[in-house]
């Protein structure tokens, strides 16, 4: 047995925090600090210091499973692929390529969600193919596209974070949903830099604020606005940055003057100077960033509402400078590279679109098939999931339990039960797997090798540190043998180093370039930041693409090909597989020269509030938003599992105002309900100050009577298609024995 320890990184949130695995005799796994990787440098959460407890036998999934008389009982791996393969089968004859969906998650490798798109586009020929991700940033991804021509959830390290002078954190708690990266923002007020949290809750990183905003749930996109205007009104432009690197500044800024400061204030609820003293703070140093989270993403207006905050970046010179930017921070584990790779419904290899002749061309090309025979964009996630037992009759879902996590969550359990046929790929029983009629039993994590590409975009390897059980395989190897059974032999390896060279040459010349990435680089370089294009050209296919084609030196965003090296170190010659010579440092820095537009200029796009998609009336009259807390992640499908985090957070509970839990009648811990116009939830009071009197919060990560998602809002944002997780309108029901 292996006793030594194997650096690797934590599998839950986009932090990837460093950590060393060692096999202990008594088949468990201890986690040690690994103080070598920059982003936590040793620092973990109780999740990761206990994310050894779910590979445990007694709690993941060791056996596949098929559905007899109604009960999932253990089966073969032959009879499971088997029935898997003839599901699919069946569908397609029946309903066609677009009968079968196919659903992911962020929390896949680079390697299984390339191959994943791979096989729903090559094997199935399906166009329905989504994942949990949209439920993530995908509000934020779209509007860095539109502003600065590219999406990276940071465009700087997070090392830079304690060298500037104000960071504006809009909508995010992360004192609990990424405890590492408290540090850099305490480092930030230690260095004189200053905090402003905005967040309808005074939560655990509010208190570290200098500066605590608590807007009206659904109110930010107003907030940003109302900020711009004081900002020209009081001189504050930088007016040589906006004439020399942007464009659309005028119909910005006249969008921006409707929205003056009592106006502002009634929407919101934050007071004149309130916003006179968060622009003062945010303008005086020389640099400052505005970081945002799902608060203002998970909106059905969240494209616009990040769009709001990269104008008053804009307006200010703080984009594409030094120790200034725009950056949204990623959630999921693999948030940021698993919608790069192709499970994205819109979306190809190297951040390609789906609808773009030349980006077809390239990834066929690389596939070995006709560009012609790829199908187009299809549905994003929640109208995936909404098709379901309709369009869509059979499912392979891989990494994801839409039944807890998806808005509007009884409608969708119901869209899962009505299927004909569905399949899926877990480590452990969630509530969707509950309902299949296959389960495999996949690897995770400490199990495997393969690629995360992290919230500042590094590239990072997670490597293998223990034996799989018996009985279980990875989802590459799932991929692999039913791409056979559906006749296709060839083009799905199970070897994840394999996968990533393929993925280099997919990814070449794209927005997202990883061709200059190899295994060894992201060992001997502890990660590499995208783009990376290869340091040669030859040995990298495809065809003219419009990016200097596939495998050229594709100059990183903002920085020219000779100022690269500056920026992370001096570039060192390794030998890289395809390529040889002097390696790409990779980009740690986006847009410091230029933004990834045709002419260099960042755009600026005007917006104006409105209001989300269900307000509160006579009916539902208070407001519920919905989030995290520090012991569970997401579904809560694997952290539900570990004894030490359900002691930290048992189960559901609805926090509420004391005005409101006096109007009640409710007293601390009474059971309370919370009813919305899609469904009910019945949770604990928790009666606290901090949360505005007009607000009650719910946490996500529970299924049952506690489900928050039964009461959330799936209303799309019409670019994004983010459904509005973060506002609904609900009434509050006292629970009498």
């Amino acid at each position: 047995m292996q006793t030594t320890a194997t650096p690797t990184h934590c599998p839950y949130c986009a932090l990837q925090c460093g950590m060393n695995l060692t096999p202990a005799p008594d088949g468990t796994v201890e986690v040690s600090e690994r103080t070598d990787f920059p982003v936590n440098r040793g620092a973990l959460c109780g999740k990761g210091r206990t994310a050894p407890a779910v590979l445990a036998s007694n709690v993941r999934l060791t056996s596949p499973l098929v559905r007899e008389g109604g009960t999932l009982v253990p089966a073969s791996w032959d009879e499971a692929l088997d029935r898997i393969a003839e599901g699919l089968r069946r569908t397609r004859a029946e309903y066609g390529p677009d009968g079968v969906g196919v659903f992911g998650g962020g929390g896949l490798t680079n390697e299984k969600a390339y191959t994943l798109g791979k096989f729903a586009r090559v094997v199935l020929g399906t166009s329905q193919i989504d994942y949990n991700g949209r439920f993530c940033m995908s509000s934020a991804a779209a509007a860095g596209i539109k502003a600065f021509g590219l999406d990276r959830g940071l465009p700087f390290p997070l090392e830079d974070i304690p060298k500037t002078g104000c960071v504006i954190l809009v909508g995010s708690n992360l004192a609990e949903t990424m405890p590492p990266s408290l540090r850099f923002f305490n480092e930030l007020r230690e260095n004189g830099g200053t905090l402003i949290v905005i967040d309808p809750r005074r939560t655990k990183t509010a208190e570290q604020a200098d500066l605590h905003l608590a807007p009206r749930p659904g109110t930010d996109l107003a907030l940003a606005l109302g900020l711009l205007h004081l900002v020209i009104a009081e001189g504050r432009v930088d007016e040589e940055y906006v004439r020399e690197r942007t464009a659309g500044w005028e119909d910005a800024r006249a969008a921006a003057m409707a929205h003056w400061p009592e106006y502002v204030e009634r929407i919101t609820g934050v007071s004149v100077p309130e916003l006179r003293r968060t622009v003062r703070m945010f303008c005086e140093p020389e640099s400052a960033m505005v970081l945002t989270a799902r608060g203002p993403e998970q909106q059905s207006k969240g494209t616009d509402t990040v769009g709001a905050w990269i104008n008053l970046c804009l307006a200010t010179g703080r984009a594409g400078r030094p120790l200034s930017g725009y950056g949204c921070l990623t959630g999921q584990g693999n948030g940021q590279g698993g919608r790069e790779h192709g499970q994205k419904a819109d979306q190809l290899p190297g951040y390609r679109k789906l609808d773009d002749p030349a980006a077809r061309r390239h990834v066929a090309e690389v596939w070995g098939v006709d560009p012609d025979s790829l199908p187009g964009p299809g549905r994003s996630a929640y109208e995936l999931l909404d098709a379901l037992g309709t369009d869509i009759r059979s499912l392979l879902l891989m990494a994801s339990n839409p039944v807890v996590s998806a808005p509007r969550a009884a409608h969708i359990e119901e869209r899962v039960k009505s299927l004909d046929f569905l399949a899926v790929c877990d480590v452990v029983l969630s509530e969707t797997a509950e309902l299949a009629d296959v389960v495999l039993p996949v690897t995770q994590w400490a199990e495997e090798t393969g690629t995360t590409t992290n919230l500042e975009g590094r590239v990072l390897l997670r490597r293998q540190a223990i034996t799989p059980p018996d009985g279980v395989r990875s989802d590459l190897e799932v991929l692999h043998e039913l791409a056979a059974r559906l006749g296709v032999e060839k083009g799905f390896p199970t070897d994840p180093e394999e996968i990533f060279e393929e993925l280099r040459r997919a990814s070449a010349g794209g927005p997202a370039d990883y061709s200059g990435i190899t295994y060894r680089r992201l060992v001997e370089e502890n990660g590499v930041f995208w783009p990376c294009p290869a340091a040669e050209p030859e040995g990298l296919t495809g065809a003219e693409d419009g990016a200097g084609g596939p495998g050229a030196q594709r100059r990183a965003p903002g920085r020219p090909a000779t100022e690269d090296a500056t920026v992370s170190g001096e570039a060192t010659t390794v030998s890289t597989g395809d390529t040889a010579g002097v390696a790409h440092p990779g980009t740690p820095r986006l847009f410091l020269d230029r933004f990834d537009t045709p002419d260099g200029r960042a755009r600026f796009v005007p917006v104006s509030h409105r209001a989300i998609a269900e307000e509160p009336d006579d009916e539902y009259p208070v407001l519920l938003t919905t989030g995290r807390v520090v012991a569970q992640y997401q579904s809560g499908a694997q952290t539900r599992r570990v004894a030490e985090l359900n002691a930290a957070a048992p189960g559901p509970f609805v926090e509420l105002h004391p005005r409101l839990a006096a109007r009640l009648g409710a007293a601390e811990g009474d059971p309370v309900a919370v009813v919305s116009r899609r469904g009910r939830a019945v949770a604990p009071a928790r009666i606290t100050s901090t949360i505005r009197p007009d607000t009650v919060f719910m946490p996500f990560h529970w299924p049952g009577e506690g489900r928050a998602n039964s009461l959330t809002n799936p209303a799309l944002d019409p670019t994004s298609r983010m459904p509005e997780f973060k506002a609904c309108a609900v009434r509050l029901e006292a629970v009498r024995p």
